[in-house]
Order: structure tokens, then C-alpha cells, then sequence
């Protein structure tokens, strides 16, 4: 995908249009060889977050990795998380929130039962401040993500970069299939979450994910496929909910 109108000249339409014909593991040591003051990545651990470990592992090993610990994970992502970090000696930079989830409970009640306001509200505490305290304590400047178009409707319209706010967010396996992660999961015999095994195909907290059953969408086993974004990806005039 070609990058958007207007923003041929900036930073993010530049890298966009070079990404067309790299590989992904190009495309993160080119980023990290311009980049490399004020880069960071993420993951969840989640269904297929092993993938974008395994190429930052073998292509900038050196970018601090932030892990966003909503206290509401599945105990097999935390086991999932603790397995990789142990055999790959990830760099993994832990954050939670600043209410824990009793206290989150108590003052606000199960605000993922309580319609798209309160599961904003809950994404906010959880996951979007949270991480914009990592980005603030860790002096980041861009953020690499492994969003993939096929995920969901929402992400198929992304570009390789994008400024986010302060931000620049970059998505080496955008272009990836379902097929081709698959694929590159097996050619490289990368550990899988437990939870995959069950019918898990996008694993996030315990009490909103579910197993993907006949006739469902992957984005229909998140929040009942009525959210699938928890704002950390949302573009920037979508981002100013308030706790």
C-alpha cells in the first residue's frame, strides 16, 4: 500500500513507500540502523507475538521490549512470556497500571461489562497510560508494533509508519497473511502460546477473549466482537480518553 496524500514528504510516508519492497527483518534493521536513538518495540505475548520476538531477537536484538501487564492476562501468558524471556534473553521492560485490579474493581466495578465507554475507560487505565509511561521513562521517539492488515478491519487500511501523536509507530509484518505467519512460525519451530492449542487465535485479558468457534471472526472473540482496539493503536485524534 502506497503511502496516504500528503504525507509522501513527512518521515512516515517515506518509510512507508521504502517498506514496499523490504522483508520484514529489512525492514527492522533499516529502522534500527537510522533509528536506533529512541527505538523501542512491544508485545503482549499474546496468539502470535513470538514472531516479532524471534525478528527482533535475530535483527536488533539491542531495542528495549515493553510489556504492557494489565493484571488481567490469562496464567498462560504469563508462563508463555516467562518461556520466551528465558530462552531468547529478551530485554523486557514490565509495566502496569497504577491501580491494581482490586482497587480498579472497587472504584469503577467490571468496566468491560459495561458497554464501549466503559471498556475505553478501562483500556485507558490498563493499557494506554501505562504505556505512555513506558514511552515517556524510556525517551522513545518510535515504536515498533507487529499489527498485521489481517487481523482486523480496522487494521487493514494502516501504513507502515505512522506518527502517533509524539510518536512514530512502525509495523514490520503489516503486510503479512495469515498464511505467511504461519508459515514463518513453523520454518522457525517458534513456541507457541498454550492457549492457541484451545482455539485462542487473538489472546488478550481473561475475562474478554475467547476461544474462536465456527461461524466467528477473529475479531469477534474480542469483547464479543464489538472492540477490538484497546487504544494503544487507535490514531491520535481517537486517543484523549480520560481516567
Amino acid at each position: 500500500m502506497n503511502a496516504p496524500l500528503g504525507q509522501e514528504t513527512s518521515l512516515a510516508g517515506r518509510i512507508s513507500a521504502n517498506w514496499t519492497t523490504l522483508s520484514a527483518a529489512e525492514r527492522i534493521r533499516s529502522i534500527a540502523a537510522t533509528q536506533s536513538d529512541g527505538l523501542i518495540a512491544t508485545t503482549s505475548f499474546g496468539a502470535q507475538s513470538a514472531i516479532m520476538l524471534h525478528l527482533l531477537k535475530e535483527n536488533a536484538p539491542e531495542i528495549p521490549i515493553i510489556f504492557i501487564d494489565t493484571g488481567y492476562l490469562f496464567p498462560e501468558t504469563y508462563q508463555f512470556a516467562e518461556q520466551l524471556i528465558k530462552t531468547w534473553n529478551l530485554d523486557i521492560r514490565t509495566y502496569h497500571p497504577t491501580y491494581s485490579s482490586a482497587r480498579l474493581e472497587a472504584l469503577y466495578g467490571k468496566l468491560w461489562e459495561q458497554g464501549d465507554k466503559g471498556a475505553e475507560k478501562y483500556g485507558v487505565i490498563t493499557k494506554v497510560e501505562p504505556m505512555d509511561r513506558a514511552l515517556k521513562d524510556l525517551g522513545a521517539t518510535s515504536w515498533l508494533s507487529g499489527l498485521r492488515r489481517s487481523q482486523s478491519s480496522f487494521r487493514a487500511g494502516r501504513h507502515y509508519a505512522e506518527q502517533q501523536k509524539a510518536t512514530l509507530k512502525l509495523y514490520p509484518i503489516l503486510d503479512w497473511s495469515d498464511g505467511e505467519a504461519a508459515d514463518y512460525i513453523k520454518e522457525h519451530d517458534l513456541p507457541k502460546h498454550p492457549l492457541v492449542r484451545q482455539g485462542y487465535v487473538s489472546i488478550g485479558d481473561w475475562h474478554s477473549t475467547k476461544p474462536m468457534t465456527e461461524g466467528m471472526t477473529a475479531e469477534d472473540t474480542r469483547f464479543d466482537g464489538a472492540k477490538r482496539e484497546c487504544g494503544l493503536h487507535l490514531p491520535s485524534e481517537q486517543q484523549d480518553f480520560q481516567i
